[in-house]
């Protein structure tokens, strides 16, 4: 059984549009503390073994210019690696899926004895989500899959034990408490997508077009969904 509520209360989102490089660009950040040690939560983010217990099955070289494939969904090349160091480590990737490129950047930062905070970026062009689909789906289309990652590891790092797998987490997704949480998920998408600026009705309606996306209330083509796993 999952604590919905805190669960979704354990993470701070944010989206930002702005530039980079003199390309507009969306940014998605995510960040959550769990009560494991830097290493511990490391060694989980970088190692094939560890990542498919919470996440999904990866295969490829992951390491510094080496590319990766995560099975059924984005691969990439990893661009940058920090390994543990003076209290962080981090490593900054491509993500590559449906013919399109976006990066990511995970950071893990000393939060106190065994405690350990995550972060997550997703960085996207704008040139690379039409407007019509960010208008209709907002930040929730990659954000929910992101906290559903974010859920799958909280789980293997609290209890020592594999996280669901994917097709448990999709089942789990469809279930009324996935349900719950993929409403809620979608709320404080809304709520981050209001923070950049978006109008309150129009982030409303992309927050329940998503939620219906992902609940399968609605046939839709979610793009670069930011993962499957729950």
């Amino acid at each position: 059984m999952v604590d919905v509520n805190a669960q979704i209360a354990a993470v701070e989102r944010g989206v930002e549009t702005t530039q980079q490089d003199g390309e507009d660009v969306r940014v998605q950040r995510l960040a959550q503390e769990y009560p494991s040690s830097l290493e511990d939560v490391w060694e989980a983010v970088t190692t094939a073994d560890r990542i498919r217990r919470w996440f999904l099955p990866v295969s490829g070289d992951l390491r510094l210019g080496g590319r990766y494939q995560l099975e059924g969904n984005a691969g990439g090349e990893v661009l940058a690696c920090e390994p543990p160091s003076g209290g962080t480590a981090s490593y900054r990737a491509t993500w590559e899926y449906a013919g399109g490129v976006t990066w990511i950047t995970v950071r893990v930062t000393e939060a106190g004895a065994d405690r350990t905070r995550f972060e997550l970026e997703h960085v996207a062009a704008v040139s690379e989500v039409p407007d019509e689909m960010w208008e209709q789906f907002g930040p929730g289309a990659t954000g929910i899959g992101w906290d559903s990652g974010l859920l799958g590891l909280a789980l293997h790092l609290g209890s020592a034990v594999d996280g669901p797998s994917p097709e448990e987490g999709q089942a789990w997704m469809l279930t009324d408490e996935g349900k719950q949480f993929t409403r809620a998920s979608a709320d404080a998408w809304r709520e981050a997508h209001i923070g950049d600026g978006a109008d309150p009705e129009v982030a409303s309606r992309a927050a329940d077009a998503t939620a219906a996306a992902y609940m399968g209330e609605m046939p839709t083509d979610m793009g670069d969904a930011g993962s499957t796993e729950a």
